[in-house]
């Protein structure tokens, strides 16, 4: 378990940043003085891939297409070359690609009913954010998955691995800032779609703020025609398309020196969903492969076996 305690004091670019802040918790007379932005309500958007960052080193791409130029999130066949994965990871990748390439699908935390950790629950295409004084709920709407953010208190010195890490947040002005450590390692652990790794090392900043709503309009739609789109009506994600209110934009950084060469960026950005639908979307066991139009091969017996 010593190994996780160096967490508590974390290396690399980002992290110096964060560790720092958190040794300077702010006071309750300064949160107290600085409005709290409220992020409540439901959260939606339709294309279940990260957004790159504006500049720097951003996460692993689909490589498959469609037609129409976008990529094909039915076929997930991830970038390996791209310059942030080390080898061992790179081969991860690209193991996964090869085998959706055969139009075979290979096992996620989605599609096998795991928990999902972050980075890779921001797949999410619709979530709510539950503020209190002393923590932060994320409910998401795919198989019922939460995550539970302590507010202004810093990481124990030794942390006890969990799937959804240990995580503390405090607000930076009109920004959520939660810093994640402590992700537990498993057979499905992966930080995105296409299997990219992670290590115990894995450190995850997420910053939660409010964007102008036509921009957050222009990124939505920006990522649907890049990364394809995820049909509502398939989804039951639907967004309020008459909402004329700010957007809500995650920008986060993932750290893991055991897998990354450096640190990288992505974001997500949401819209205001429909007010009043939050539709039962329970993962469970399934052979017919919904999004692909076909059932999955299991054995069959044309007579009893006992």
């Amino acid at each position: 378990m010593s190994r996780y305690a160096s967490h508590a004091k974390p290396q690399g670019v980002i992290a110096a940043v964060v560790s720092a802040a958190m040794l300077l918790w702010p006071s309750s007379d300064a949160q107290s003085a600085a409005p709290i932005p409220d992020f409540s309500g439901p959260w939606a958007r339709n294309s279940v891939d990260f957004e790159q960052p504006s500049s720097g080193p951003g996460p692993v791409v689909n490589l498959s297409r469609r037609p129409n130029g976008a990529r094909d999130h039915n076929r997930l066949v991830g970038d390996y070359a791209n310059p942030i994965l080390k080898p061992a990871a790179a081969a991860e990748v690209r193991k996964h690609g090869e085998i959706s390439l055969t139009g075979g699908a290979y096992p996620t935390p989605t599609n096998q009913c795991w928990p999902e950790s972050p980075p890779f629950i921001l797949w999410q295409l619709e979530m709510q954010i539950l503020q209190r004084n002393d923590e932060v709920t994320i409910l998401y709407h795919h198989d019922h998955q939460v995550r539970r953010i302590r507010l202004n208190q810093p990481h124990p010195a030794h942390v006890t691995p969990s799937w959804s890490g240990d995580s503390v947040a405090h607000y930076e002005g009109d920004t959520l800032v939660i810093d994640t450590i402590g992700v537990k390692v498993a057979p499905l652990s992966m930080v995105d779609q296409y299997g990219t790794p992670h290590s115990e090392a894995l450190h995850v900043v997420e910053r939660y703020r409010f964007i102008d709503g036509q921009i957050a309009k222009e990124a939505t739609e920006r990522a649907e025609r890049e990364n394809d789109r995820a049909p509502p009506e398939a989804t039951g994600v639907f967004i309020d398309r008459d909402y004329k209110g700010k957007g809500l934009q995650v920008q986060f950084t993932v750290e893991d020196p055991n897998v990354f060469t450096m640190p990288w960026s992505a974001a997500v950005t949401y819209r205001r969903a429909q007010q009043g639908i939050w539709d039962e979307h329970v993962c469970a066991e399934n052979r017919h492969e919904y999004y692909d139009g076909k059932d999955t091969a299991v054995p069959t017996a044309d007579k009893p076996d006992f």
